[in-house]
């Protein structure tokens, strides 16, 4: 449920995304005028050859609403070096002007070369995590894909054939990142960065068949040891945009097409306000990094 505008108080409590569009920058408060901080996320750009010059007003849109933009993975449509030199042209500006963040998602591997798609858009600017963390303006950002396996009761567990136990221990091994991420951070308030889903319930409008496929609960079990003010995912395109944890950190599913559905008179991003630490606190982060 969005809470309108005057209701909202700088606090280390999670708050919940605006839902108003984005202002642009000379309109809106200066850096430090309201004490929020600003992150615009977004997953599933599915940027292919094709897309020169159709990203780029997106990006600029986002840049004015947000200190940082946070992208949840399958950045690309099918990993290939050109659709990456594509993504990294069309970002290249907004790169230089705000904080960029990235994990990759699964279409990002389809060509078996994620280690260069991401080294593109590193030579671009942005910041991809993959088990890393990362702390800007005093805000932390754990990120990692994450992967399937299904949730609850019905999560796959580690039993039967060899191919069965490798697909788990593939969910495990992503859950050990996120969990190594956070591990790292000090800041009051972090974000959880990821691709596949942590909970069913922003999976929910997705047939039930395919479930399993689109996150697993193994990645909820790191939000719960270590707290985050809120998690981003993609991946689930016709899910549902929010949902909680069991312990009521909210998730928000923020792929393109969900939002585009969703909130057709809307920049297709979700923007999060966070307060923006005091400056000692802040100072101190950066003398760690």
């Amino acid at each position: 449920m969005t809470m309108p505008t005057e209701q909202l108080q700088a606090t280390t409590s999670p708050l919940p995304p605006q839902e108003r569009p984005p202002q642009p920058a000379a309109s809106r408060p200066s850096a430090a005028g309201d004490g929020l901080l600003r992150f615009a996320a977004v997953g599933d750009l599915h940027c292919t050859k094709d897309s020169t010059g159709r990203l780029r007003p997106f990006f600029q849109q986002a840049a004015e609403a947000a200190d940082v933009l946070l992208l949840c993975g399958d950045l690309t449509d099918y990993g290939t070096t050109e659709e990456a030199k594509v993504l990294a042209g069309e970002l290249a500006q907004v790169a230089m002007a705000r904080p960029v963040v990235a994990v990759l998602g699964n279409h990002d591997f389809e060509t078996g070369q994620p280690e260069v798609v991401s080294q593109i858009l590193k030579d671009a600017g942005v910041r991809m995590l993959d088990g890393e963390a990362v702390e800007l303006m005093g805000v932390g950002i754990a990120g990692a894909k994450g992967f399937a396996g299904g949730f609850g009761r019905g999560a796959l567990g580690p039993w039967g054939e060899q191919a069965i136990k490798a697909f788990v221990n593939e969910a495990l091994h992503e859950a050990l990142k996120l969990e190594s991420a956070l591990a790292k951070l000090r800041t009051p308030d972090k974000i959880a960065l990821l691709h596949y889903a942590p909970i069913a319930a922003t999976v929910q409008g997705e047939p039930l068949e395919i479930f399993p496929f689109l996150g697993t609960t193994r990645l909820e079990e790191p939000l719960i040891r270590y707290p985050v003010s809120a998690v981003f995912h993609g991946h689930a395109h016709r899910g549902t945009p929010e949902g909680k944890t069991v312990n009521g950190t909210p998730v928000f599913n923020v792929a393109m097409p969900l939002l585009r559905h969703h909130y057709p008179q809307r920049p297709p991003f979700r923007l999060l306000e966070l307060p923006r630490p005091a400056a000692g606190a802040e100072a101190e982060v950066e003398s760690r990094q």
